[in-house]
């Protein structure tokens, strides 16, 4: 399992549009194959930064079983038009305890 960590920086202004979007984004990205789970967070600080956590099965799920397809456009579609600029995206994989 490999976690991916989006940071994504919104145009001021378009944050409660850019909730909307993700609500409408969220099963495009829960239906690609591979991915365990979805979770969008906001910062407190900066409101305009949120984060996203993406597990998935591997990193090949992401690229290939997801940022290859459609669903990824579809996704794209929604919510980069209130991106201030592209996100920075790395994935991790767990330490053990």
């Amino acid at each position: 399992m490999v976690l991916e960590v989006a940071l994504i920086d919104v145009i001021p202004g378009h944050e409660d549009e850019f909730a909307a979007a993700y609500a409408q984004a969220h099963p495009v990205i829960t239906s690609a194959e591979g991915c365990r789970s979805v979770r969008m967070t906001r910062g407190v600080e900066s409101p305009s930064r949120f984060v996203l956590l993406v597990e998935w099965d591997s990193v090949e799920a992401h690229d290939v079983n997801f940022r290859q397809t459609e669903k990824f456009q579809q996704w794209r579609a929604l919510i980069g038009p209130h991106f201030a600029n592209p996100p920075s995206v790395e994935h991790f994989v767990d330490v053990p305890a």
